[in-house]
């Protein structure tokens, strides 16, 4: 089963509508949503994270492109500077994910890049700056 984080963009003439539903009805995939900002009649925006057949993904990403959906796969990425890092664990306060934690035996930070969501809320919490994003 492959995974795949992709970021759609919805215009405002379809922002209403009930597209992403059909990844699971007519592709058979799994998906999660792991951010999203939607304003009805405006615009939308969204983080999913796809789970399924490489094929099935590829159709429901070309369903999505023909309804005027924008699907880009998503380029970031969060980097920790094990140098810099002195594992204080202030990242961890913050990440509503749990992606960020500290080993309880070793008490070195664990960064568990499937559950990150790239909300990016640790790279401000980071006293030593230790954590960026790579584009």
């Amino acid at each position: 089963m492959k995974k795949k984080k992709l970021v759609l963009s919805f215009p405002e003439k379809i922002v209403t509508k009930p597209l992403t539903y059909k990844l699971v009805k007519e592709f058979d995939l799994e998906f999660n949503i792991l951010r999203a900002e939607i304003t009805p009649d405006v615009e939308g925006k969204m983080l999913i994270e796809l789970r399924g057949d490489d094929e099935q993904i590829n159709r429901a990403i070309e369903y999505l492109e023909n309804n005027k959906v924008s699907v880009q796969e998503a380029g970031k990425d969060i980097i920790i500077d094990r140098e810099s890092c002195v594992d204080c664990g202030e990242c961890t306060s913050v990440c509503i994910t749990g992606a960020l934690s500290l080993d309880k035996k070793s008490k070195k930070l664990v960064f568990d890049r499937d559950e990150c969501i790239l909300c990016e809320l640790c790279i401000d919490s980071c006293p030593l700056k230790a954590i960026k994003v790579k584009m």
